[in-house]
């Protein structure tokens, strides 16, 4: 067990050769959004873009997509008829992330969760999916609530969940709150080996496992608790993933990142901060 220090960040940050291509630095999809829900699946498309991906794709409903491209130029958004995301759309958004895969040439995640809504359709389209893939995926927000139905679907791919206190009791059945940091780190890493994925389990101290070993993030602020950081959080960690990083290293960077970038805007906004203050500064934490 370790914890993660900015020169071991600044290390996956390396000067880009001459002869760099499109994709060379990856893409990543992200599917989320519904009906209310619009801004999550932005936030993290825009985190992913700071922490230096080249290319984010978002697939939500096709109300949340419109909005979610108005946010900003760089976001390019697929709209699914629907409101929300149906059983219909699961062969479309298989055949979309196989697409992906080879244009990108294996530089490729995939971010689900954001904003995604809990209705029942939803989340039977979200366990078929992930059973169809086993590309680096970032399982976040209301996708961990379907992995907790059908946990099978996660095991030995290289994927990452990603929850805070009550969603890992609704991932686990455990309520890990409570317990003492020494408990925390020791629960993380057994629901990791039982579960056969990698957790990042996000609190005071960020706790990262595979279920073998085990790292920790101490970067962040209170201020952070504003929603939304969350999202950024995942996007970085898609952009990792995307960028070829393992799962484990990944995690644990993507952490360090986001919670760095939290500490420098809220230097200047405290009680104030919004999400995309703590997106702003990403690149100042890997520059």
């Amino acid at each position: 067990m370790h914890t993660i220090t900015g020169n071991e960040v600044k290390k996956l940050y390396q000067p880009r050769p001459t002869d760099a291509r499109k994709y060379d630095y990856g893409l990543m999809l992200v599917i989320g959004g519904s009906e209310y829900y619009t801004g999550a699946p932005a936030l993290a498309a825009l985190a992913g873009f700071r922490a230096g991906l080249d290319m984010v794709r978002i697939i939500a409903p096709q109300r949340a997509a419109d909005i979610i491209a108005s946010f900003s130029p760089t976001l390019a958004a697929y709209g699914l008829k629907g409101s929300h995301v149906e059983k219909s759309d699961v062969a479309f958004l298989v055949a979309r992330t196989m697409a992906a895969k080879e244009m990108a040439r294996g530089n490729v995640s995939v971010l689900i969760g954001s904003g995604l809504g809990r209705d029942e359709e939803t989340q039977e389209a979200v366990k078929e999916y992930l059973s169809m893939i086993d590309v680096p995926t970032v399982i976040d927000a209301d996708a961990i609530h379907t992995v907790a139905e059908r946990p099978e679907v996660i095991a030995d791919k290289p994927f990452v969940i990603t929850p805070h206190s009550q969603e890992f009791l609704e991932l686990t059945g455990k309520a890990i709150f409570e317990l003492t940091q020494e408990e925390k780190i020791e629960l993380v890493k057994q629901e990791a080996a039982r579960l056969k994925t990698t957790i990042l389990f996000k609190a005071h101290v960020d706790i990262a496992s595979d279920g073998k070993e085990v790292t920790l993030n101490q970067t962040g602020t209170p201020y952070m608790t504003v929603g939304g950081t969350g999202d950024s959080l995942a996007g970085i960690l898609g952009a990792l993933l995307a960028r070829g990083i393992a799962p484990l290293e990944a995690a644990a960077a993507a952490a360090y990142i986001n919670g760095r970038a939290g500490e420098l805007a809220s230097k200047k906004f405290k009680d104030s901060l919004i999400a995309t203050d703590v997106i702003e500064e990403i690149p100042h934490v890997i520059g």
